[in-house]
Order: structure tokens, then sequence, then C-alpha cells
């Protein structure tokens, strides 16, 4: 019986950094019309939020996607985003990640960091769990409905691996534009964020 070939890894970012992003629970399913990816690209799905797909092409998927889910989608105001932001960032500094910039609007969670200690996945895994544990605390996750162990996120995020100094740079200034677009940032000239007391 023939081996399968070994699976690609990623290329290893520059100097440890990463543009990392997530998004919040229903924010992206499958089918959506603007592109969607399935995971490890199991299935080739053409376009994509740039480019999306022809009109129609996936609108069954998407319509049985959101007759699967269990909850409504999680859209954050503007005051949640701001305190979301703020623990997620603090739990990565906590944490030993240097962090340089992060956006986050109603639904996406944009990073550029480097994790030294802890793989990216973990690492933001973590700051996206504290994050939701300081909502439930201070109850400001009672419009959500959140059941025992559901959370505000999607599963998983996306580390993409930095080049070089030019990608950091066009990352950095990729995502300080988002304030633009509604975003809550945060950069290193900020002061930096406490972990907040439960």
């Amino acid at each position: 019986m023939r081996r399968p070939p070994p699976r690609k890894t990623a290329t290893s970012p520059w100097n440890g950094w990463y543009h990392h992003t997530a998004h919040t629970f229903g924010s992206w399913l499958r089918g959506d019309p603007r592109g969607w990816r399935t995971r490890n690209h199991r299935e080739h799905v053409g376009g994509d939020y740039k480019k999306p797909p022809e009109a129609g092409t996936w609108e069954w998927l998407f319509a049985y996607s959101k007759h699967l889910m269990k909850r409504d989608a999680v859209t954050l105001d503007w005051k949640l985003r701001a305190f979301v932001l703020h623990c997620v960032v603090a739990k990565l500094l906590a944490d030993g990640v240097e962090v340089l910039v992060a956006s986050l609007d109603s639904r996406h969670l944009h990073v550029l960091a480097r994790y030294p200690k802890v793989p990216p996945r973990y690492a933001l895994g973590y700051a996206k769990k504290y994050a939701t544990q300081m909502l439930k605390a201070h109850g400001l996750a009672v419009g959500f409905n959140l059941q025992l162990g559901q959370g505000i996120w999607a599963k998983r995020s996306h580390p993409e691996p930095i080049a070089d100094r030019k990608h950091q740079l066009f990352a950095f200034d990729y995502i300080l534009k988002h304030a633009n677009r509604g975003s809550v940032l945060w950069h290193y000239r900020m002061p930096p964020p406490q972990l907040i007391p439960e």
C-alpha cells in the first residue's frame, strides 16, 4: 500500500511574525456569497471576498448552513468591540506575545503579533476564551443567550506567516485602515491594556 505524500507545511514566518485573523460565531458560513473555504482546502471553491463567486452559485449551501445553526450569529456592537479587543490584547500581552496592532469590527478580529512561546492558534485561542469569560463574568453576554460551553467565536483562526519586513509593514497598514470601517483599534504606541479582574 502506497503512503500518501507528506502534507505541505506552512512557510516559516519572518522573525516569528503572523497576521492572525479570527471571526465571531456564524460570521462566515459554507456557501457564503462573499466566497468561502473548506478546512485544509479539502474542496475546491472558486472565488473569494475580493472576487466572489457568481451570484447564486452556492445559495443552496448557504441556506442549509444557516438552517444547521443552533443559535444566532454573533455581532458585536461598538461598546462590546472595545471591551473584547481590550481583553484579547491584554491576554496576549500577559502571555508574552508581542502585539504590534489589533483591530476588531462587528465580526472580524485582526492581530499582527509575534508568538515566542506558544503556537499562534493556541495563544489566540486562550485570548478568545478569556474575552468570552470576561463578557460572561461582567454580564455583557446576556444578549447572545450563550449556553454552558458556548462562546462568541467561530472555531479556529488563521495565522498567516509574515514573509518579510515589507509584508509586515503592509499587514500593519492594512489593519490600521480597519479603523476607517468601524473597527476598534489598538497599537503598540497606545497604553498596554491590563487583564480585567473578575
